[in-house]
């Protein structure tokens, strides 16, 4: 058996993998990074990228076809489903590309290929028959779909995100099961691309938006465009000849079966560390047997692991996995010396249309005592309407007292951007008072936010009022 001493191993070469790769280099050349599968992040390969090229296509067939609204007749909108897909390929194969030579300008020296698979808190056995022991471990094995038993009957009609950007033509029908980011993103994207589009919520659940009255808002403006059934319960899938039958129950215990082309499977994903023997390293396991740790060091229980991005099963999204990685890479690096890493204020952007934004944190995670809320709904919202965008609702929440930003969440037009500014705000601990007196351009989306504030502004100006007449009392 050949058998290889490292200061650092490093599991995975995802966005997390790569960047604790980077850093740990800059402490040491002792390095073993470890790769069982396709170099490159899922965000390039089978995530972000991809699914914003789809999404692309589907708002331009859409604003065609929705142009009469600003007086203009185009008389059809046809959609070419291989020249579609043949678009998302070769872009996202170029974004992959880039991934790749990243990588390929690492230390050849340093990679290994295979799956790993722990013998002890510090040795790893590689499939490849090579047995690794390092002083120090980074876990930054990704994650993948998950996929109920009830949709495996679905057989090769059943499809995982990963399998969408694939298909050489684009199917007539779909039933998506799942409301979260991936089912919304990519459910309303065929559906504008003239696929027929059912998609299933096993509760009220739309793209994770946390606030009752913004959910319902985006459910009725999601169900005035395709068939959106909210507590659904799928019963059984069954391959047929041509397509797959799926039975769901309905609120109300209603049945249902229909048949389409394919289903998809967008029911969240599970982290990469069911394999990787951690029952043999003595660490403390939590939810799903992954690792517990510190989100500021990324600490496990075993001081000298790490552990970073999806893996971590916390927030699955590029921007945080880099920086878990970073901070693992370099505590891994410098271990047993250990610094707490910078942390940036919460930000989520589901790429539906209109778009759903969180910040910081939301009304469900403060106690009800400690905060208002203003709110802007844009239906009337003037920029909004000149674009004919003028959907949804913005609520932003903050301290009673102090009036310092907490959070946010908004479904509505621009909400990537809109999403930005307000995390730059909680991040900075800004006031209310300070927000509203920044520049706001006219006639803008923006200007929405402000009334938010303002109305924020007016509660907090009542708050003071009855705490002072108290106080006089």
């Amino acid at each position: 058996m050949l058998k290889r001493k490292v200061d650092v191993a490093i599991i995975g070469t995802g966005t997390a993998g790569m960047g604790a790769y980077r850093e740990a280099r800059k402490h040491t050349d002792s390095i073993a990074l470890i790769e069982g599968s396709h170099y490159g992040t899922t965000c390039a390969r089978v995530g972000c990228m991809p699914s914003k090229l789809l999404i692309a296509a589907a708002e331009a067939a859409h604003g065609a076809k929705h142009a009469s609204v600003f007086g203009l007749n185009v008389p059809t909108v046809e959609t070419d489903g291989a020249s579609v897909m043949d678009r998302v390929r070769r872009e996202r194969d170029r974004f992959v590309g880039f991934v790749v030579e990243d990588v390929d300008d690492f230390d050849d020296s340093h990679k290994v290929r295979g799956y790993a698979r722990f013998l002890d808190a510090h040795r790893l056995q590689i499939d490849n028959g090579l047995e690794i022991t390092a002083d120090r471990i980074v876990i930054a094995t990704g994650s993948r779909p998950f996929i109920p038993e009830v949709l495996e009957g679905a057989g090769n009609r059943l499809l995982v995100n990963d399998d969408v950007f694939e298909l050489e033509h684009l199917p007539s029908s779909v039933l998506v099961v799942g409301t979260g980011v991936i089912g919304l993103e990519l459910g309303q994207a065929l559906s504008r691309l003239n696929v027929k589009v059912t998609m299933l919520s096993r509760n009220e659940s739309i793209g994770g938006i946390a606030d009752s009255e913004i959910r319902k808002i985006a459910a009725d403006t999601f169900q005035s465009e395709f068939d959106l059934v909210l507590h659904a319960e799928v019963l059984a899938a069954k391959e047929t000849l041509n397509g797959v039958q799926v039975t769901y129950r309905k609120s109300g215990g209603i049945v249902h079966t229909v048949v389409v082309d394919y289903v998809l499977a967008a029911t969240g994903r599970i982290p990469n560390t069911d394999k990787l023997g951690l029952e043999n390293t003595g660490i403390a396991l939590g939810a799903r047997s992954v690792p517990d740790s510190d989100r500021y060091t990324m600490q496990t229980s075993a001081p000298h692991i790490f552990i970073a991005g999806d893996a971590k099963n916390e927030l699955p999204l590029l921007h945080e996995a880099s920086d878990e990685g970073r901070i693992a890479g370099s505590n891994a690096g410098t271990f047993p010396t250990v610094e707490p890493g910078h942390r940036r204020a919460g930000l989520g952007v589901v790429f539906s249309d209109p778009q759903i934004a969180s910040v910081g944190k939301r009304a469900h995670e403060l106690l009800p005592y400690t905060f208002i809320t203003g709110k802007v709904s844009f239906h009337n919202q003037g920029r909004s309407r000149v674009m004919a965008k003028n959907q949804g609702m913005l609520k932003i929440y903050a301290d009673k007292h102090s009036g310092i930003l907490l959070g946010a969440e908004m479904f509505g037009p621009a909400a990537e951007h809109i999403g930005h500014l307000l995390a730059w705000a909680v991040q900075q601990s800004l006031t209310v008072n300070e927000i509203l007196g920044m520049p706001f351009y006219h006639p803008v989306i923006e200007e929405g936010v402000r009334t938010a504030f303002r109305d924020a502004a007016e509660q907090l100006k009542t708050i003071e009022r009855e705490e002072a007449s108290h106080a006089v009392a």
